[in-house]
């Protein structure tokens, strides 16, 4: 009986089975519980070309330069359906972003295109996401498109260096990687950077998980590999509980009926 209920997608209790239950790799949830990060991979998840296509009309980032970038604030529905907030700017406190151009400022960027925020393995992603982090309905999830194009040599974070980004919850995917040298990840126990967790070099398709409350990141420049062609990184960001209160206060200022990780 059980084979045959589990055959036509039901457990033995008669209870539907969540196809997302096994989204991610086996050992991505023991890993952030235990080492507060897990690297693994989406390549036989998401159709990675066709969210390659999305970088071509990102808008530039008017914040920094040789960055382009496109954000939505996203929620799980009270059916488990993803669906869009809404507008709402994205701000970093001092605290959490060094950077002159970005610290203690609202920034304002274009939402991300319906065409890609409507497709089904977009939709899995999040949902399976926030899964995941055990995220429930209403709560805020940030999700980015953003990356550097250019030639000569870029550091990516502006100068931030060591950071956290002010949230419980974040995943960093590369979503296209050309002609590119360096690009390196790292974690760290500390800001100080004395205690290092990981070193990696994240290609196409590739995502890190991290505690952002309780480890540190950072990224080593990029370069071109050939002179003579633009190099191109583009990542996906996903985070949500949020400790910077600063980037609380602006969510409860357009969302008031969102459930937010309040810090006080």
């Amino acid at each position: 009986m059980k084979l045959e209920t589990l055959k036509h997608g039901y457990d033995f209790t008669g209870m539907p089975i969540n196809p997302l239950v096994h989204y991610w790799a086996p050992g991505v949830s023991h890993d952030l519980a235990t080492r507060h990060w897990s690297l693994t991979d989406v390549r036989s998840r998401v159709d990675l070309s066709a969210w390659q296509t999305f970088t071509a009309d990102l808008p530039r980032d008017p914040y920094v330069n040789s960055r382009w970038k496109r954000m939505s604030w996203l929620a799980l529905d009270e059916t488990g359906e993803v669906r869009e907030m809404g507008h709402c700017p994205m701000a970093q406190g001092g605290a959490f972003n060094a950077a002159e151009s970005m610290a203690d400022r609202l920034r304002y960027y274009e939402p991300l295109t319906p065409e890609f925020l409507d497709r089904p393995d977009v939709k899995a992603f999040v949902h399976a996401w926030a899964m995941l982090w055990n995220l429930g309905p209403n709560e805020p999830i940030l999700m980015q498109i953003t990356g550097v194009r250019g030639e000569g040599q870029v550091d990516p974070l502006q100068g931030q260096g060591i950071h956290a980004d002010g949230c419980k919850a974040l995943s960093i995917m590369v979503l296209q990687r050309e002609n590119v040298s360096g690009g390196t990840n790292h974690l760290y126990a500390d800001q100080a950077g004395a205690q290092s967790l990981m070193s990696a070099t994240l290609q196409e398709g590739d995502i890190l998980h991290l505690h952002d409350d309780r480890i540190y990141h950072s990224i080593d420049d990029l370069a071109q590999q050939e002179q003579n062609t633009a190099f191109e990184r583009f990542i996906i960001i996903i985070n949500s509980r949020f400790v910077d209160e600063f980037q609380n206060r602006i969510l409860r200022r357009h969302f008031p009926d969102a459930v937010l990780n309040e810090t006080r």
